[in-house]
């Protein structure tokens, strides 16, 4: 099958490459340089920029995609804050390629969101529960499911939250820095208010590629991993995986100078994905498992 998977460049866009390299043939699209996830590189890398308005609709037509999983966006949430502009017109323009072709084609789309959509007042959320998006990240998400669902007919939404990866070429998360610092003896900060569920990309992207290739299932399904905690206990539990100890300092939210509202009290409800797909989320315990054996390899000789 042809599969296009956008956002290659990112920890669960990446993952899902890996994971399809040698089974399909396939198109990995990400904006600047690739960073491989398939050593053996058996996939073709583009350039396209979700924010241009055409490059990657017009790749998906070249290619001919029959699948496309749309992991690509702006992430960085006051980032959004800082440059709207852009962070509308690759979170919500980019959808909108990436759908207009898929209908133009008859492909499956499954496209990537966020739990931000919701506002944290009364966590965790389930699919049949209303959104509030509070911030240009969260509404410019919100705007691309809106998007993606009314304009390619065979599609479906995956929200994760917190994704995080062990693997080598992942960008470095809250959760490869509680390593990282504690390896160091230094503090970690980590709110205590923040209630979320985690995603570890390699759990998120098989869910994701199970919802792509194998299910006709439309609408929105959540797909993390199925522990909701703060994130001071999330840090505490790295910690304790990795045999590290240290100090894991408490923060409030409010104490913090941040640009964008972030949900406090969060996370996302997985019952409807474990009752139907085969990859099913992830217990807390059985994904830091999986993070500490994928960062072992990244750190061996």
């Amino acid at each position: 099958m042809r599969v296009v998977v956008t956002g290659a460049n990112g920890m669960l866009g990446g993952e899902a490459v890996a994971q399809l390299a040698g089974r399909h043939e396939v198109l990995a699209l990400g904006f600047g340089p690739g960073r491989p996830p398939a050593p053996d590189r058996t996939y073709r890398w583009l350039e396209a920029d979700l924010g241009d308005g055409r490059s990657v609709e017009s790749a998906l037509l070249e290619f001919g995609a029959q699948a496309v999983l749309h992991a690509g966006a702006v992430t960085d949430v006051d980032g959004c804050e800082r440059e709207p502009d852009a962070a509308w017109r690759v979170n919500t323009g980019g959808a909108q390629q990436v759908a207009r072709a898929c209908r133009t084609l008859g492909a499956r789309l499954v496209a990537i969101s966020t739990d931000y959509v919701f506002d944290g007042a009364s966590g965790p959320y389930g699919e049949d529960d209303l959104p509030n998006a509070r911030g240009v990240y969260a509404q410019s998400k919100l705007a691309g499911e809106w998007v993606a669902l009314s304009v390619a007919p065979d599609c479906a939404v995956a929200r994760v939250a917190v994704v995080y990866s062990g693997r080598a070429t992942a960008r470095p998360t809250f959760a490869t820095q509680v390593v990282e610092k504690l390896t160091r003896g230094e503090v970690v900060k980590a709110f205590d208010d923040q209630f979320t569920s985690t995603t570890l990309a390699a759990s998120g992207a098989a869910m994701c590629l199970e919802l792509l290739l194998e299910h006709r299932y439309r609408g929105l399904l959540h797909v993390s991993d199925e522990t909701v905690m703060d994130r001071v206990d999330f840090a505490k539990r790295v910690a304790r995986r990795f045999g590290l100890t240290g100090e894991i300092v408490p923060v409030k939210t409010a104490d913090v100078k941040l640009l964008a509202p972030r949900p406090l009290r969060g996370g996302l409800r997985v019952e409807r994905a474990a009752g139907m797909l085969r990859n099913r989320p992830l217990t807390i315990d059985a994904a830091l498992d999986r993070f500490h054996e994928e960062w072992a390899r990244r750190t061996s000789p």
